[in-house]
């Protein structure tokens, strides 16, 4: 079936709909019915704009490009799964939730609370801002990735970031098993109690860095703006030019160029860290 050039704005306007092509379609009017696609499966949704909330509730292997969802549309992809969104521009709050196996690729998303509880993301290509980026989800691929936000990747399990760069706050807080490349990341407070943390040719910007971690490594990185780094923390880091502080780091060795300072007092507990400026 093939719905083109049609608007609708009742509820559950194609419910349940299958195999299907929609193409240049308007999903918003008076009637501002909610859940247009609500368990839909096998379809392709090309060029539309939509103005309701919840267009993709409970969908299975479906296709949304060149696509516009505006500001009014809140939740938008919710317990889908087997998906793909390219070339779309993503603007309501929590834009996609409890989903499985979902590729976004080229999409501007400007989406409070995105990406939650979510397993098998991969983002390529694409600018986001968000203020909480994948709370507590897993098996997550970024590459060519620009964030703008806040509390990103918190309680993330298995990360993969390339090729990107963040301008966040305390990103990376309990997150497991992640591996960070060729990348920027401008924050406070970064990676605090992660677990396998690994940035490898990665700029790190902000005060008080990755503290209290387990597992940490730091490959051929550098540092700026970073005081009071690594407190507590079980870390083997390689840093190219300086780091303004170090403090009190529970394990492992820091080496870098040049170190303005090593804090070793008032630790709460034992701590043999080794910091080392290389010659």
């Amino acid at each position: 079936m093939v719905i083109e050039n049609k608007s609708f704005d009742e509820e559950r306007a194609l419910y349940n709909l299958k195999n299907s092509e929609v193409i240049n379609c308007i999903f918003a009017g008076p009637a501002d019915g909610e859940s247009a696609f609500k368990e839909a499966k096998n379809i392709n949704v090309t060029g539309c704009n939509f103005s309701l909330r919840y267009p993709f509730w409970h969908v299975d292997n479906f296709r949304i490009e060149n696509c516009r969802m505006d500001s009014l549309t809140r939740a938008a992809i919710w317990y889908s799964e087997n998906g793909t969104v390219s070339n779309s521009k993503l603007e309501g709050i929590k834009a996609l939730r409890e989903c499985i196996k979902i590729k976004l690729n080229n999409c501007q998303i400007i989406s409070p609370e995105f990406g939650w509880k979510c397993d098998d993301i991969i983002m390529t290509n694409s600018y986001v801002e968000s203020e909480y980026l994948f709370l507590d989800s897993n098996n997550i691929k970024l590459n060519n990735v620009r964030m703008k936000g806040k509390y990103s990747f918190q309680y993330v399990n298995n990360l993969e970031i390339s090729d990107s760069e963040f301008d966040t706050k305390d990103a990376f807080w309990h997150a497991k098993n992640t591996t960070v490349k060729d990348s920027i990341i401008k924050g406070e407070y970064l990676g605090w109690y992660s677990e396998n943390l690994t940035l490898i040719n990665c700029k790190i910007i902000g005060t008080q860095p990755l503290c209290y971690c387990e597992g940490l490594k730091l490959i051929n990185c550098t540092m700026e703006n970073a005081d009071l780094s690594f407190e507590y923390s079980d870390v083997n880091a390689d840093i190219k030019g300086e780091i303004i502080s170090v403090k009190n780091p529970k394990s492992g060795e820091i080496i870098a160029d040049n170190i303005g300072e090593i804090i070793t007092e008032n630790a709460v507990i034992e701590c043999n860290g080794k910091v080392t400026v290389r010659h």
